[in-house]
């Protein structure tokens, strides 16, 4: 690779975790017995980690989720792989802005980023929901979580970012997924959290994911999350094997 081209990327993504000027983490976050230290000053450990929400930060995921994606993106680009790159929670932007930063810094302009949320927050899940949502109280968070789309979009123009090649799907997962003008996928990234956000995607778009293509499961640390990756993959016969990227991340390879 040039050396300028992972100079550009290697600052993009100091950047957008803000590892630069060390902003403090949102005391919001929640924590509990497995976690119990405090939130509020900059840790570097937990930063790298994506283990806590900045405050100014552009994106919540860490340095080894950005990695990750940069190596994802680089490796279907390396081999040819055909389709674009999509995100489904995005809440400030970081990772697609790093997506578009990604094919931008290596000339590539035939290929799309979509950018795939509701931009205010997670949606409230009664008893009524799929397994175990209804005792996911994300939506108490939203004032945190819920990131209009115009703050995105002004976050993707700050970065020289902001394109044709980007593209918005403002909306629930269960409304926009299935209607998605998406044709093909080489990078599916899912970061929504529930077991009806992560299932409604994979049923969607997973079908779109080009062989050779890679899903990132970004909240697999979640019971929720991984119950629904789980069940989809059992109940397509999918056994590639899930790659762990750090405490909460995971993706696999699509073979067949």
């Amino acid at each position: 690779m040039d050396n300028g081209v992972q100079l550009y990327l290697d600052l993009l993504k100091k950047t957008l975790t803000n590892v630069i000027y060390e902003d403090p983490s949102n005391p919001a976050y929640p924590t509990g017995p497995a976690d119990p230290r405090p939130h509020g000053d900059y840790d570097p450990t937990r930063r790298a980690g994506g283990e806590d929400w900045p405050l100014t930060a552009h994106t919540m995921v860490g340095l080894k989720r950005l990695d990750n994606v940069q190596e994802c993106v680089e490796r279907v680009l390396a081999d040819n792989v055909p389709g674009d790159l999509i995100e489904t929670g995005v809440w400030r932007g970081g990772v697609c802005i790093f997506m578009r930063g990604v094919l931008k810094a290596h000339g590539v302009h035939d290929r799309t980023v979509w950018v795939a949320d509701s931009f205010q927050g997670m949606p409230q899940v009664g008893p009524e929901g799929r397994p175990r949502d209804h005792r996911m109280k994300m939506h108490e968070f939203n004032d945190v979580l819920g990131i209009p789309l115009e703050q995105v979009r002004e976050n993707f123009r700050r970065y020289d970012l902001l394109d044709e090649s980007v593209k918005f799907l403002p909306g629930w997962f269960r409304d926009t997924m299935p209607t998605a003008p998406v044709e093909r996928l080489a990078v599916l990234r899912l970061d929504g959290d529930l077991y009806e956000s992560t299932m409604d995607v994979l049923e969607n778009l997973y079908p779109k994911l080009s062989v050779g293509g890679y899903v990132i499961i970004d909240d697999y640390g979640l019971r929720t999350c991984a119950e629904a990756v789980h069940d989809y993959r059992d109940a397509h016969g999918i056994t590639e094997e899930i790659v762990t990227v750090d405490k909460f991340g995971v993706y696999w390879r699509r073979t067949s």
